[in-house]
């Protein structure tokens, strides 16, 4: 079989640096995954973005949210996990930057969904998502 795929979605205003380290770890977790940075490089109409991203987001067995401090103003990463959950891709999240348990979620991911930057508990998670939705 092969990797599972994982759409990355960040704030990419304040969490871009905390995404180039997480896909650069990513490499060396137990469980192998690949990680699809298909972000929009441009600026591109709000329709047009949003049919570029859920066929991207389609394309893969799960989203996983880097979770950083100011998730309120990150309105693209609330799209994203509405559109994970229209094609029933499973979604977890990792806290980022400083982000905790107190920090605010975006809208549509679960706290209980949502895990400390643990390669273990990654890789548990990565499992896990591999026996829902419609990767089951």
């Amino acid at each position: 079989m092969a990797n599972p795929r994982a759409f990355i979605s960040f704030d990419f205003d304040n969490n871009s640096g905390q995404k180039l380290y997480f896909v650069g770890q990513s490499k060396n977790s137990k469980t192998p995954f690949n990680i699809e940075d298909w972000s929009s490089k441009t600026h591109l109409p709000q329709k047009e973005w949003e049919k570029l991203i859920h066929g991207k987001i389609n394309n893969c067995n799960m989203l996983i949210v880097l979770v950083g401090k100011s998730m309120s103003t990150a309105t693209g990463v609330a799209k994203e996990i509405s559109f994970a959950k229209e094609h029933n891709v499973p979604v977890f999240g990792v806290y980022v930057d400083g982000a905790s348990t107190s920090s605010n979620l975006p809208t549509g991911l679960q706290r209980n969904r949502t895990i400390a930057w643990d390669w273990a508990k990654i890789a548990a998670a990565i499992d896990q998502c591999m026996t829902e939705g419609k990767n089951k």
